[in-house]
């Protein structure tokens, strides 16, 4: 190796902090089913691509609408002061989730961003609603196991 890797403790705090920020798909869609409405899942696309597709039981807010919804008050509305968040984009090209977990971060929330965005949620083959109604895509063999629930991480 030509960079050695971290003192145990290090990592040990790095991936502890990492897990504390972020959460996949499969943590989602997992906790969607078990605790359901203990977080707000937060879609912080546009409006066509909220139409193209989102992630059943998540809210439409997009990222450049917080702070204005914060400051009108709005923003309680669709995300109780104190509840936690999780936000989503497209997926691993766009940070857009990453500028709306700062921004929920700055207004005081818990906050995590779902890695993968949209595009993991449809390729681990998730059901996902659409403005023409619900949609079961098959899972992608590149991003998720297509005979299991589960790739056993």
């Amino acid at each position: 190796m030509s960079v050695p890797p971290a003192a145990s403790g290090i990592a040990v705090a790095h991936f502890a902090a990492r897990l504390s920020l972020e959460a996949d798909v499969s943590d989602v869609h997992a906790d969607q089913a078990l605790i359901g409405t203990a977080f707000v899942l937060v879609d912080t696309r546009s409006s066509e691509s909220w139409a193209q597709g989102r992630v059943p039981g998540a809210v439409h807010l997009p990222t450049r609408q917080i702070a204005a919804r914060a400051a009108d008050g709005t923003l309680a509305d669709l995300v109780p002061s104190g509840t936690p968040v999780v936000t989503y984009c497209w997926g691993p090209g766009c940070n857009g989730a990453t500028k709306a977990a700062l921004a929920f971060a700055a207004l005081g929330y818990p906050v995590k961003e779902m890695i993968g965005g949209f595009e993991y949620w449809v390729r681990e083959g998730y059901t996902y609603d659409s403005a023409w109604g619900r949609r079961d895509p098959a899972a992608d063999p590149l991003a998720a196991p297509v005979d299991d629930a589960s790739c056993g991480c």
